[in-house]
C-alpha cells in the first residue's frame, strides 16, 4: 500500500468496518431526538473499508510526520530540540491533568504554587521582576509585551510616541505585532557585519519613538555588542527595549536580557524551555518586564500572601488577554525541565554556541559565510561558493530530505538572497553533527558533479518536489476523485 492514498481511495463496495446496532428507529424516532437541519438522509459518498484498512492506512499516515524524534531538525531561530518524556509524564499525572481552574482557591493550593514559583524562575533567568504566564503562544505574548509599551507611554499622557524602531534582520512578527496596535514600524539596516547600525539608530530616535524590538543574538545568530549603548540611547530618547525572546536559549547560562537594559520581554517556551512546538499549539508565550512596568502585566495576577498563593486582579493592568491563567499543562511542562535541570540550565547556552560554530567551521569552505564571525546559536551561509551548475538554496534543503534531515529554514533572513539558517541546538551530539557535515559535504559535491539530482531531489520522501506556488495559492483542501 502507498503510503499517499487517501482513504477514499482504498473503499470497496460492501466492506463494513462496524455496524451499529439496530436501535429500529424510524425517520420520525430520529427526527424527536435530533435537530432535522442536521439530518441528511441522502448518501455521504463516505468511504467503505474494513477496520483493519482504517488502522493501517492512519498508522501509515503518522509515519510521514517529522520531528525532532524522527531525525536531526536543525531548523534556524526555532530550536527544534528534544523535549525529555518526563515531563510529559509529569504533566499526565491525574492531579495536575484533572485539575480545574474554577475550584475553589483552596484546592488549587499546588496548582498555584506552580504558577507562582515558575513565574518567580523565569524573571531570574530572563533578568527581570516580574512575570506573567497568561500568553498563549510566543506572538500572543509579543503583543501583550507591546500592549504593555504602549499603556507605558499612554498612562503618562506621551501619545506622540508612535513609532517603533525594528532592524532589517528581525523576526516577520515584529513588525506584524507592532502594526496590529497602531505603531508605525521603522526598519533600520544592519552594517556590513550583521549588527545594529548606532549611526543609522541615532538618525531615527526621537520624542515619536515608543521603543525598539531586538532578540540578541540576533537572526543572524550574532550578539549586538553594542547592545548596552544602543540601551543607553534609546532610554535617553524616552523610549524602551523590547526583548523577542525567540534566540534566549542562546543565552542561558550565559547572560540576561534584564542586564542588557531590556525592558520587556516575552519567552517562547516552546523553543526554551522544553514544551509542545508546533502542531498549532498547546503554546505558551510568558512576558517579563521590569518592576515599574509590572503594575501594567495583564490580570489575573498569581501572587503570593504569607502561606497561601492567591489571584489578584489589578485596576493598573492592560486587561485580561485569555481565559484563567494560561495553559497550565503546558507550564508543568516547563517547570518540570527547569526544575531536573537546576544547575544544569547554564551549560545550556555554550553547549548550543558550541554546535553551531563546529558545524560552521566544518562547512565554510564549500558554503559561503557571508559574516566571519564567531556565531552564537545559529548561524547563516548563503548558499554555495561554487555555483557554477546553478544550484540553488532550495535545492540543497530538498536533497537533505532524502536522507532523514529535515531542511534548516531557508531565503531568511531576507539580508542574503541564498540564505540557509542552521541552528543544531544543544541536545544534539557530535555523531549527529558529524553526520549532517558529511552530508552538506556531499551535497557539495553532488552540486558540481550531478546538480540535476539536486534540482530534481527529493527522490526518496513518499512524494515527489511538489509546485509550492501552486499549492500555496491553490490548495487543494478536500479529497477530489481525479480519476474520474
Amino acid at each position: 500500500m502507498k503510503y499517499d492514498k487517501l482513504i477514499y481511495e482504498l473503499s470497496v463496495p460492501g466492506r463494513i468496518g462496524y455496524t451499529l446496532p439496530d436501535q429500529q428507529l424510524d425517520d420520525l424516532a430520529i427526527e424527536s431526538i435530533y435537530d432535522s437541519a442536521l439530518l441528511r438522509f441522502e448518501s455521504l459518498n463516505l468511504p467503505e473499508v474494513s477496520e483493519f484498512d482504517v488502522v493501517r492506512h492512519y498508522t501509515n499516515i503518522s509515519k510521514l510526520n517529522f520531528g525532532v524524534e524522527t531525525g536531526f531538525y536543525p531548523l534556524g531561530s526555532c530550536t527544534m530540540k528534544y523535549n525529555p518524556k518526563i515531563n510529559d509524564e509529569i504533566a499526565s499525572l491525574p492531579g495536575f491533568k484533572n485539575i480545574h481552574p474554577q475550584q475553589s482557591k483552596g484546592s488549587i493550593q499546588p496548582l498555584l504554587k506552580l504558577y507562582y514559583e515558575l513565574q518567580t524562575m523565569l524573571s531570574h533567568i530572563a533578568g527581570m521582576d516580574e512575570t506573567s504566564l497568561n500568553p498563549f503562544a510566543g506572538a500572543h505574548g509579543e503583543l501583550t509585551g507591546l500592549m504593555i509599551m504602549k499603556a507605558y507611554h499612554e498612562r503618562r499622557g506621551d501619545t506622540r510616541r508612535t513609532k517603533v524602531i525594528i532592524p532589517d534582520s528581525a523576526h516577520g512578527t515584529n513588525p506584524a505585532s507592532a502594526a496590529m496596535l497602531g505603531f508605525e514600524c521603522v526598519t533600520i539596516k544592519s552594517t556590513a557585519q550583521g549588527l545594529i547600525d548606532l549611526s543609522t539608530l541615532k538618525e531615527h530616535l526621537g520624542a515619536d519613538v515608543a521603543g525598539i524590538m531586538l532578540t540578541n543574538p540576533n537572526t543572524l545568530g550574532l550578539f549586538e555588542t553594542d547592545i548596552c549603548e544602543i540601551s543607553k540611547l534609546v532610554h535617553e530618547a524616552g523610549g524602551l527595549l523590547y526583548y523577542d525572546g525567540a534566540n534566549l536559549n542562546a543565552l542561558l547560562g550565559i547572560a540576561r536580557p534584564g542586564d542588557m537594559g531590556f525592558d520587556i520581554m516575552h519567552m517562547n517556551l516552546h523553543k526554551t524551555f522544553s514544551t509542545p512546538h508546533g502542531g498549532g499549539g498547546p503554546g505558551s508565550g510568558p512576558v517579563s518586564v521590569k518592576r515599574y512596568l509590572a503594575p501594567l502585566l495583564p490580570n489575573p495576577r498569581i501572587v503570593k500572601d504569607g502561606n497561601q498563593y492567591v489571584v489578584k486582579t489589578l485596576d493598573d493592568a492592560i486587561g485580561q488577554i485569555g481565559g484563567f491563567y494560561g495553559n497550565f499543562l503546558v507550564y508543568v511542562r516547563a517547570y518540570a525541565y527547569l526544575k531536573s535541570m537546576g544547575n544544569a540550565l547554564s551549560s545550556i547556552g555554550p553547549l548550543a554556541v558550541l554546535n553551531a560554530n563546529y558545524v560552521k567551521e566544518k562547512l565554510k569552505d564549500l558554503y559561503r559565510l557571508p559574516i566571519e564571525a564567531s556565531y552564537m546559536h545559529e548561524f547563516v551561509f548563503n548558499g554555495l561558493i561554487d555555483q557554477s551548475t546553478g544550484v540553488k538554496t532550495l535545492d540543497i534543503a530538498k536533497r537533505l530530505l532524502d536522507f532523514n534531515v529535515h531542511a534548516p529554514t531557508i531565503y531568511f533572513p531576507l539580508l542574503f538572497d541564498q540564505s540557509i539558517m542552521i541552528e543544531p541546538t544543544e541536545v544534539e551530539s557530535k555523531d549527529t553533527l558529524d553526520n549532517f557535515i558529511a552530508l552538506m559535504r556531499n551535497i557539495a559535491h553532488e552540486a558540481i558533479h550531478e546538480p540535476d539530482c539536486l534540482k530534481l531531489a527529493p527522490h526518496f520522501t513518499p512524494v515527489g518536489r511538489l509546485d509550492e506556488v501552486t499549492a500555496a495559492r491553490h490548495p487543494i483542501l478536500k479529497y477530489q476523485d481525479y480519476g474520474k
